[in-house]
């Protein structure tokens, strides 16, 4: 075993040597006079070594003794040094983060969240990617990530933050003049579908009503795009019916640029989660940005029920 082994023994050789007697050094220690000659004797078997020549009047230091007061005290100062700096992260973040999302959630939603976290915390910074195929974006480098729709990659961590509520929409010009009543009737309707394996097979689709009944269609696609906000805008020009997110379309349903078609019939929802490495020792900035990202979302997502 070294000498080096116990920053305690160490702290406690130095504090006699700087007061000068044991008793004067256990005053400081708030602790008793045998503890600190203890303690000593156990720091110089561990040298090998006297350290402290003492006797009834004086002590003085071995020429051991002060090779070894030069490195206790370098050490010392090297674990408060890295005390300071982990506290300092701890009660102000630093660093910087490599951030993904999927493409519209990401641009919208998620970009409005990184912002509130970079005010938060001035001393982040971030790179955020945008992509509707994230499979190994965390082997490629990412620290962290948010992503709407199914989780095909077993080898990271994924914390379910919520679920993303879709509706069935259509500009008033397509409804117009048409009858709907069930699932069946807007089976043949052309369709704009998003593309994309983690969003389920928007072609054939469960719709489920209040009650949970359920009804499958299997429809057939105008324009199929990896992007909701494309859908949207394809959608409000009339050229199809979707199914779009709640946070997208609010505006849009108030304002009646869209339409609510069968408000009580529903999919599945979309699961998001917040992804990230699967190590034990993940720095503090982002676990307080997983931990921000949680509750950031609560409002948001429940709100899209």
């Amino acid at each position: 075993m070294s000498v080096f082994d116990d920053v305690s023994l160490l702290r406690t050789f130095v504090l006699v040597v700087e007061c000068g007697s044991l008793s004067a050094a256990a005053r400081r220690l708030k602790t008793t006079q045998p503890t600190v000659s203890r303690h000593l004797r156990a720091l110089e078997s561990k040298a090998g070594t006297t350290l402290l020549q003492r006797d009834t009047r004086r002590m003085s230091l071995t020429q051991a003794g002060h090779q070894v007061l030069a490195d206790a005290k370098s050490i010392i100062g090297l674990v408060e040094e890295s005390d300071t700096r982990l506290h300092a992260e701890q009660a102000q973040l630093k660093g910087h983060i490599s951030f993904f999302a999927t493409i519209d959630f990401g641009q919208s939603v998620v970009s409005r969240m990184i912002t509130s976290f970079i005010a938060e915390n001035p001393c982040i910074t971030i790179d955020l990617s945008y992509s509707n195929r994230p499979i190994r974006m965390i082997e490629e480098g990412y620290d962290i990530g948010i992503i709407a729709g199914n989780i095909t990659d077993d080898s990271i961590i994924a914390k379910q933050i919520g679920s993303i509520q879709r509706l069935i929409v259509c500009s008033p010009k397509l409804l117009q003049g048409r009858e709907v009543k069930s699932p069946a009737d807007i089976e043949s309707w052309p369709w704009v579908t998003l593309k994309g394996s983690q969003f389920s097979n928007t072609n054939n689709m469960v719709l489920y009503d209040r009650k949970g009944e359920k009804q499958s269609i299997s429809v057939s696609s105008v324009l199929a795009t990896e992007g909701v906000t494309s859908i949207r805008e394809a959608v409000r020009m009339g050229l199809g019916i979707a199914l779009l997110p709640t946070w997208l379309i609010q505006e849009d349903l108030i304002s009646k640029r869209l339409i609510s078609v069968l408000p009580s019939w529903r999919p599945q929802a979309i699961p998001a989660h917040v992804v990230y490495p699967s190590t034990r020792n993940l720095p503090s900035r982002l676990r307080h940005l997983i931990n921000y990202s949680s509750e950031y979302m609560v409002p948001i997502l429940s709100s899209d029920s």
